[in-house]
């Protein structure tokens, strides 16, 4: 069974940082293109930051500079390092996967939720004073 499991959620203050993982069982993610994704109350779903299986990464404009995606294969492991936080990043951080034959890196590149389909359960990020 392909499970993706998200942790280091948590609160902290604006100008803070956090580490989120995501560690993948059942598969590997060598063949895979990665994503961290997030949803805010009332919001649509968004992308973060994407990564393809050969390590070309894309950010959302709200995130450049202050967000960094990274992976593992060996520990099957993905990171989503998070600096410089402020209150418009609160929401719930996901991380999805999609196989490499089953979407080009062209197509995900764009980091739409729509275009990965393993989906972790999600770990909560609040940024507040």
């Amino acid at each position: 069974q392909l499970q993706l499991v998200e942790s280091g959620g948590g609160l902290v203050q604006p100008g803070g940082s956090l580490t989120l993982s995501c560690v993948a069982s059942g598969f590997s993610l060598d063949y895979y293109h990665i994503g961290w994704f997030r949803q805010a109350p009332g919001k649509e779903r968004e992308g973060v930051s994407c990564l393809s299986s050969g390590d070309s990464a894309t950010s959302a404009d709200s995130v450049k500079g202050r967000f960094t995606i990274s992976r593992d294969n060996v520990a099957n492991t993905v990171w989503l390092q998070m600096n410089s936080l402020k209150p418009e990043d609160t929401a719930v951080y996901y991380c999805a996967a999609v196989h490499v034959t089953r979407s080009s890196w062209p197509i995900v590149s764009t980091c739409a939720p729509n275009t990965y389909d393993v989906w972790g359960q999600g770990t909560q990020v609040t940024v507040s004073s």
